[in-house]
């Protein structure tokens, strides 16, 4: 594990170290924890933007028909087995 070293300003430090207390929670698995869950949250944020930019595109939305059309088809034929 590596050692990183940051400045927070006072009002975060504080809000840090009674959330801390109040969790009893070490600040750095705090901040840890915090961290992961915004990283986390800027992925899905990214994931949901691809998405709408496809939805914009007339050539994917063809191919996602089709790819649904064939699933629909393969779910079907299951049925009938």
């Amino acid at each position: 594990m590596a050692t990183f070293t940051s400045s927070l300003p006072d009002h975060l430090l504080e809000e840090l170290g009674k959330t801390a207390k109040e969790l009893k929670m070490p600040k750095n698995k705090l901040i840890e924890k915090a961290l992961e869950i915004f990283l986390d949250e800027i992925q899905r944020a990214k994931y949901a933007e691809s998405y709408r930019r496809a939805a914009k595109d007339r050539d994917m939305m063809a191919m996602a028909e089709e790819g649904m059309a064939d699933y629909f088809k393969q779910l079907q034929d299951l049925e009938k087995e």
